[in-house]
């Protein structure tokens, strides 16, 4: 084995802190059962043997969007044949349907940016989704919607959490961040939330008292270094903050999007080792989600030995992925998510969205 790699399953074990450079050196390996192996050790060190799950459901109020980023198969424009916007009412209803299973604990509600809506439609929402489902947690708008809400109120973006507090979040998604890289985010997103000003609202958010998640969004055109930048810019945030709840990696889906035939899907292999040296970079986030819906249920059931603790929700009608063609379920039932984790040799834990435990099955 290089000496490199030596030194750093022996840092991993001893629990130092890796490198940039050492991230590098993993991702030039090919010895994916070595990094399974490393990972594993991390995340039994950091999480032990549970794997989390919880009962959500997704809604997505518009698909509409001026941001236009070509990643992206969900956002379209106004005139669009497949635009659509949720009313008020047409959101809460999604919603009281979905609180007959008395196990749902949680609305994930994020949007694209639409052109028309003010900030106040958005606040109304969370008001009357709150007054109605008080006992439901609230994980609403990422970083990039709320650098948005600033800019179409004319307020602060702590201002406008500061609202959003108010009215009923309880916290916040993670998506958004893609890759915390100015390069990246130029030529793919530039209508959005720089790097900067994503961690910067996360920063925010964390003061304020609100958990958050952190995401990346890999395999399009950033390179494995701005891979690492990006974990390590995670990693930096956490060590002063510590108000991230997990990370997710979501792989990139190339088809109905602008880069449909630039970039072909991520390989199962790029899947694994991407999660497993997330694991082990970032060694102050207990949580690291292997999201079923972007990986599909086998890879992330595979993902379980590769450093993923969680493996996300029952979710419930999920739009932004399956529109690039992910081949993924829009929801699955508890039993599935539960026989998953058990046939991974690991112990089912229902959560609630602050990872809370519920139930240990």
């Amino acid at each position: 084995m290089d000496t490199i790699l030596y030194g750093i399953e022996h840092k991993i074990r001893d629990g130092v802190r890796l490198t940039k450079e050492e991230g590098l050196a993993l991702f030039n390996s090919n010895d994916l059962a070595w990094l399974g192996q490393l990972a594993d050790i991390a995340r039994k060190k950091i999480s032990g043997e549970y794997v989390y799950y919880n009962v959500n459901r997704h809604i997505n109020l518009t698909n509409i969007c001026t941001a236009r980023c070509k990643f992206c198969a969900f956002g379209c424009d106004v005139d669009s044949a497949q635009a659509y916007t949720m009313t008020k009412e047409k959101a809460l209803a999604l919603a009281k349907q979905s609180a007959q299973d008395p196990d749902l604990r949680e609305l994930h509600i994020v949007s694209g940016l639409h052109p028309e809506w003010p900030f106040e439609f958005y606040l109304d929402v969370i008001r009357s989704l709150k007054e109605e489902l008080p006992h439901i947690h609230l994980k609403a708008f990422t970083s990039v919607e709320i650098s948005y809400f600033a800019k179409i109120s004319g307020k602060s973006t702590e201002q406008v959490l500061r609202d959003l507090i108010a009215a009923g979040i309880d916290s916040m998604p993670g998506g958004g961040a893609e890759i915390l890289s100015d390069r990246v985010r130029e030529q793919l997103c530039p209508k959005k939330a720089t790097a900067g000003e994503w961690l910067s609202i996360a920063r925010q958010a964390h003061k304020l008292g609100l958990r958050t998640n952190a995401s990346m969004l890999y395999g399009h055109i950033e390179t494995f270094e701005e891979r690492i930048d990006h974990l390590i810019a995670l990693r930096e945030l956490q060590d002063e903050t510590g108000g991230f709840q997990t990370f997710i990696c979501f792989p990139f889906h190339p088809a109905n999007t602008e880069l449909e035939n630039k970039i072909t899907r991520t390989s199962v292999w790029d899947d694994l080792k991407t999660m497993a040296i997330s694991r082990v970079m970032l060694d102050n986030f207990k949580n690291i989600k292997a999201y079923w819906i972007m990986l599909t249920l086998p890879i992330a059931q595979l993902a379980l030995g590769f450093g993923a603790n969680d493996i996300d929700g029952t979710v419930s009608e999920e739009k932004i992925v399956h529109a690039a063609g992910a081949k993924s379920s829009r929801s699955l039932s508890k039993d599935m998510l539960i026989n998953s984790i058990r046939q991974a040799g690991r112990i089912p834990v229902e959560r609630d969205s602050k990872y809370n435990i519920i139930k240990v099955l």
